[in-house]
């Protein structure tokens, strides 16, 4: 968060009003509300912070200056803070607004003391006759335009909500190029069910960034869903795994898609048993093949989460139908061990 200045530039815009009592009063309470919001904010207490840069803005506001970015403030502290609904309703209305926080500054330096001073534009104007001051500079700040897109959109998605995909897509028809609401977009693809659309963005985000683990882990799960894309799939996770050697979650998925539908494979072999029992042999040497092929994943996975009993069935399993009677043993101890300590 930028530093805040609160000085002349208040004290000069309160003076326009003719009051001069009325003025230092109120620079009094900008300053006053200014630092406990600051000091609430550095002390991370965002809850606090919130209410006291909205009353910063509002004291701005009834002397004539319409300063958003103290909104902007409240909005990012109420987030922090996970008043989620509170920020959302703050980012909506600076977004609809059109605010961009783009703010000139006006400076001037002491001749006597060489320090650069702040002041409002009135004063640095009427400044520029004063034989005490010199290097009049002004500067203008970045737009924060595509960061209340960008934190809206993640506001929303968070919060499951159906206006997240219109926010995002406005955004982008302003800042079509923005990586971060691409990205964004794709998450609300995905929430919204366009499970096609998801996946295109999830493709498009990879040709330009395809050393992204999460985005190929994201890829695998979806082409896994598809029988005709499980191979597909099987690459996709092996990529993210290449890229992240501790993606747990890729293992696991490599694991289960290597597999497949076990379940349904022991049911037909129980069933050709008795009147097909070559038919079932091969459907038992296929099971074994698949296990064996799983098998290297299942050690990976084990590795990147050895205190996950998901992890350690699984290898336990493979083992059995690999018959790895030892490492059977150890699998069943480790379960074991592992479910005690999850008792406690």
């Amino acid at each position: 968060m930028k530093k805040l200045i609160l000085g002349m530039a208040i004290v000069a815009s309160a003076f326009a009003f003719g009051q001069k009592k009325d003025a230092a009063a109120l620079n009094a309470q900008l300053q006053e509300a200014n630092k406990v919001a600051m000091d609430a904010y550095n002390a991370k207490n965002y809850a606090a912070a919130a209410p006291k840069f909205i009353e910063v803005y509002d004291l701005l506001k009834s002397s004539g200056q319409d300063n958003k970015i103290y909104m902007y403030y409240a909005g990012l502290s109420h987030a922090l803070a996970n008043n989620s609904d509170q920020s959302i309703k703050i980012f909506t209305d600076l977004v609809n607004s059109g605010f961009t926080g783009v703010e000139t500054t006006y400076t001037a330096k002491e001749k006597k003391t060489g320090q650069v001073v702040n002041l409002d534009k009135s004063t640095w104007e009427l400044m520029k006759k004063n034989a005490d001051y010199s290097d009049f500079k002004t500067e203008q700040t970045k737009s924060i335009e595509p960061d209340l897109y960008e934190t809206l959109a993640s506001l929303l998605l968070n919060a499951k909500s159906p206006e997240a995909l219109a926010v995002i897509e406005k955004g982008l028809a302003k800042f079509p190029n923005n990586a971060k609401l691409k990205e964004a977009q794709t998450t609300a693809y995905l929430q919204s069910g366009n499970t096609d659309k998801f996946v295109s963005g999830l493709k498009e985000q990879l040709a330009k960034n395809p050393n992204d683990p999460t985005n190929w882990y994201n890829l695998g799960v979806m082409q896994a869903k598809t029988p005709a894309t499980v191979n597909d799939a099987i690459e996709s996770f092996k990529k993210a795994i290449e890229l992240k050697p501790d993606f747990s979650d890729a293992y696991q998925n490599l694991v289960y898609t290597t597999i497949g539908d076990d379940a349904k494979v022991v049911g037909e072999i129980n069933a050709l048993r008795k009147d097909k029992p070559d038919e079932a042999s091969k459907l038992i040497d296929a099971r074994r093949e698949r296990f064996g092929k799983a098998l290297p994943y299942a050690e990976g996975w084990y590795k990147a989460n050895p205190k996950s009993i998901d992890a350690v069935s699984a290898l336990k399993e493979i083992y059995v139908v690999t018959k790895n009677i030892e490492k059977v043993k150890e699998m069943k101890a480790k379960e074991a061990e592992l479910t005690a300590a999850g008792a406690k």
